[in-house]
């Protein structure tokens, strides 16, 4: 009964909605954390402001990834440096993961508690003390600690950013913004990568620090998130926060109201509790979430990206700065073209397109590393593993690293987004901790064996993909839900 109240109320909403989209006026759909659509008038209004709020969350990304990036190049000279052995160097990489995860299970409630913006600052806290922890390192345990610090940090940003941006900004600007998050990601990896062939890893572990001092002071100057100040009955401070958002002389009364119904609809839904994700009307969206990430991780990415460096070494390159220079340029224009591709092909295409283009990589690094176990053409050796590993990261850029999270917050219905996003980040960070800490070990093992075993899962990702996912643009969300179930 409850549920159809809700059906109902939202059905008025969206029909009042649709009579106010008249075409002289222009008017953008903006989407509320829960995944609603709700209207904002763009009459006289400005975008400045949502720009400049976008730019300073996305600092949070650029330390994300400075953050997972910092471990490729400073490999040798940290564990040259402090005399760290295989294992110990294996666990400094890796705990990094174990302290996204627990960031990351708790950033929901982080968010909800102090806000958007007091949760950044939490994890900007985290990371500085991280990154100064390393810095002043001179045995194992204090990189361990500085690295699980910075962990917990970026745990928490991977949820607070793109909820952020999410809520502040409309559809029509919605989709660029949301693909800032991820661009800035790669670039945060790109420049660690760069930076680390020229300057030391203490020096490396310092620049960890300027985007967090810059997100702190951006916070003094941006609003909170005027979905988070409703939610949280702050009235006059959302109003206040939307009208400074959307421009001083913009009307904001449509959306205000709109995004009060929204939350006043959420009452009709009923808590969602952990045995709910077994509930057999979710249990395809819970596979498809969590089968993504599975897949994308286990693909080999955080393996190959941590320590990319003394992969090159391995194949026989003297210097392993060449491989990783050219693995930080390449990211990012492919990461802006996948953005670009998102919209225009599907999620579904370029995720087979991607995992295929991973598969070919891993193969392609195997194969080099197969030649140069049976002494054959091992003047081809190095170049094929730069080119295998180039390719895996290029693929990776244009599908598997977005599309993903993407999908992840489509398929999941409104009140079930907290709870089923929760398991599907804890998934990802989880097999992100489980590949960087066994790739070492793995490669000592067998580096053909390592690079096999990752195509391997590539390949089954296109198959999953072919067999599980659905394709999700140009739908509502309740279409989607709707195909999941169907």
């Amino acid at each position: 009964m409850a549920i159809d109240q809700h059906k109902d109320i939202e059905n008025g909403i969206e029909k009042g909605l649709d009579d106010l989209q008249k075409p002289l006026i222009q008017q953008a759909k903006c989407v509320d954390s829960e995944g609603d659509d709700v209207i904002v008038s763009e009459k006289n209004g400005s975008i400045w402001m949502v720009l400049i709020s976008t730019l300073v969350a996305v600092c949070g990304s650029f330390e994300f990834g400075s953050c997972v990036g910092y471990s490729a190049p400073s490999q040798s000279a940290i564990r040259q440096d402090l005399k760290l052995s295989l294992p110990e160097y294996s666990m400094f990489g890796s705990i990094i993961t174990i302290g996204a995860m627990i960031g990351a299970t708790t950033s929901g409630k982080i968010a909800d508690l102090i806000g958007r913006k007091g949760a950044m600052r939490t994890s900007s806290a985290f990371c500085i003390t991280g990154w100064l922890l390393v810095y002043f390192s001179k045995e194992a345990w204090s990189l361990d600690i500085g690295r699980f610090s910075t962990g917990y940090g970026i745990g928490i940003f991977s949820f607070v950013v793109p909820i952020f941006i999410a809520e502040i900004a409309p559809k029509n600007l919605r989709g660029g913004l949301a693909t800032l998050n991820q661009l800035m990601i790669v670039c945060g990896a790109s420049t660690a990568y760069l930076l680390g062939t020229v300057v030391t890893w203490r020096t490396l572990a310092l620049t960890g620090l300027l985007p967090c001092v810059f997100l702190l002071v951006g916070l003094f100057f941006i609003p909170e998130s005027p979905r988070w100040l409703a939610k949280m009955g702050l009235q006059k401070e959302f109003e206040l926060a939307l009208r400074k958002l959307r421009g001083r002389d913009a009307d904001v009364s449509q959306e205000s109201a709109d995004i009060q119904a929204s939350i006043d609809a959420l009452q009709y839904f009923p808590k969602a509790r952990i045995f709910d994700l077994f509930n057999r009307k979710y249990t395809r969206a819970v596979i498809i979430g969590v089968g993504l990430m599975v897949f994308q991780q286990f693909g080999g990415i955080n393996g190959i990206g941590f320590y990319a460096s003394e992969t090159f070494v391995a194949a026989g390159f003297s210097s392993g700065k060449l491989g990783t220079i050219a693995y930080a340029i390449i990211q990012v224009p492919i990461t802006v073209v996948g953005a670009i591709l998102m919209d225009k092909l599907g999620r579904r295409p370029l995720l087979m397109i991607s995992a295929s283009g991973t598969f070919l990589g891993s193969f392609l690094a195997g194969a080099s590393f197969f030649l140069k176990g049976q002494g054959l053409l091992l003047e081809w050796v190095p170049a094929l593993a730069v080119s295998g590993v180039l390719v895996y990261i290029a693929s990776f850029s244009i599908g598997m690293g977005a599309v993903p999270w993407v999908i992840m917050s489509e398929i999941f219905p409104i009140h079930m987004k907290g709870l089923a996003g929760s398991l599907v980040v804890l998934v990802n960070w989880s097999g992100a901790w489980a590949v960087s800490y066994t790739f070492n070990f793995l490669m000592s093992w067998s580096s053909t064996g390592t690079f096999m075993i990752y195509a391997g899962f590539c390949a089954l990702t296109v198959l999953f993909v072919v067999k599980i996912v659905p394709e999700t643009k140009g739908k509502t969300l309740e279409q989607i839900q709707a195909s999941i179930n169907s």
